[in-house]
């Protein structure tokens, strides 16, 4: 059995993990939006639920070898690359307009506590049994999930859209989600924007950041610190965003991502460790303000029947590109140096959002209205 643990066999799974996201994820929003989103995220969910328990076996008999690793990692990837559309498809079928972004905040609330306290209980389970028990409890939370999704309700789509029921096929879909991404005008600028931030601004975090602090910070604490402070303003972004309404969205979320890209600068700024946490919890909050508004702004934006398939073009580009970045930024800093490589990723995903900020039509996105007096507040999904 080969050796498991180091880190390009961690490479390995990691590129097996995401690569899928880049062909799969395009049509896989486009099958959530013809034969419903929730249904995908429950087959999904259980798909998921299976490759963690297969893998937490071969954990557990000791019989894993890093190409079945690797396997695993991909079949849990194209499930990912089919939930992630669906699921940001799905949030206008369960809350009204005007509530979008505060339940877009309130998720990325419970995403970015789990930041935060998520390390700390995987060390403590990990300590107490072993990595296939910890996975095969994993696997059970997949269950789980699918469990609520099928008590969950979501409201139809509004009738007289080609939507999850309408008469058009699968490709009929693909092309009339790339013809609404072609179209808008802000569509295009935004997912460039976050192809820059995933393939040059996160190696920064990912890979060169514990390096150096590896060689001039303190080690493996001093980046816990720091790991831990941006965790905690990407919370505190998250209940800025649920409590502050943006009129102009796109425009506060690139002027967010402004903010998100200068973790690189920060880190290899040279500072001490306490200034570099605190610059890194403002950089959460841009962060967390950055993504809640884009999944908003398309969950408002785009046509309701649409909004998986088109929503999957920036998670298909976006996470299934980071892996180029997360190869290519080790040669790089080789080359150039550490420091260097990651002010470069910061130059590149300022003048990114800068670029967004400057196109008219990202510039003229509004929130939508809110709905009058007679307006009814009832939740738009019920559980039963």
């Amino acid at each position: 059995m080969l050796a498991i643990g180091d880190l390009g066999d961690l490479a390995i799974v990691e590129v097996a993990l995401t690569l899928p996201f880049l062909f799969v994820a395009i049509p896989g929003g486009t099958v959530a939006d013809r034969f419903g989103r929730r249904e995908t995220m429950i087959v999904a969910d259980a798909a998921r639920a299976v490759v963690q328990a297969t893998m937490a076996a071969l954990l557990l008999t000791g019989s894993a070898e890093i190409w079945m690793l690797a396997v695993l990692a991909a079949l849990f990837g194209i499930a990912e690359a089919f939930f992630g559309p669906a699921m940001v498809g799905l949030l206008p079928q369960t809350v009204e307009t005007a509530r979008l972004q505060q339940a877009n905040a309130l998720f990325g609330l419970v995403q970015n506590a789990g930041m935060v306290i998520g390390p700390a209980l995987a060390g403590v389970l990990l300590a107490l049994t072993g990595p296939g028990d910890a996975i095969a409890l994993d696997s059970l939370t997949f269950v789980v999930s699918a469990i609520f999704l099928s008590r969950l309700r979501p409201s139809e789509v509004t009738a007289g859209d080609a939507g999850e029921e309408g008469p058009h096929g699968l490709l009929d879909g693909l092309r009339e989600g790339w013809g609404i991404v072609r179209d808008a005008g802000w569509l295009l600028p935004g997912i460039a924007a976050l192809v820059a931030y995933t393939v040059f601004v996160l190696p920064s975090i990912f890979v060169l950041g514990p390096a150096l602090a590896e060689r001039d910070l303190g080690g493996a604490t001093a980046w816990a610190a720091i790991a831990t402070a941006f965790g905690v303003g990407a919370v505190v972004g998250s209940v800025v965003a649920y409590r502050v309404r943006f009129e102009r969205t796109l425009v506060a979320c690139f002027g967010a991502m402004v903010v998100a890209c200068s973790q690189g600068l920060i880190i290899s700024s040279g500072l001490g460790v306490p200034v570099i946490a605190l610059l890194e919890a403002l950089s959460g909050i841009g962060v967390s303000l950055f993504f809640t508004l884009w999944d908003t702004t398309v969950q408002q934006q785009v046509p309701p029947e649409a909004t998986a398939r088109v929503s999957a073009y920036d998670w298909a580009a976006a996470a299934g590109l980071m892996p180029i970045g997360l190869a290519l930024s080790s040669p790089i800093a080789s080359a150039i140096g550490l420091e260097t490589t990651m002010r470069l990723g910061t130059a590149v995903g300022v003048v990114a959002a800068l670029a967004c900020l400057a196109v008219p039509a990202v510039r003229r996105v509004r929130r939508p209205p809110d709905p009058g007096p007679d307006y009814a507040a009832a939740p738009a999904a019920v559980a039963s």
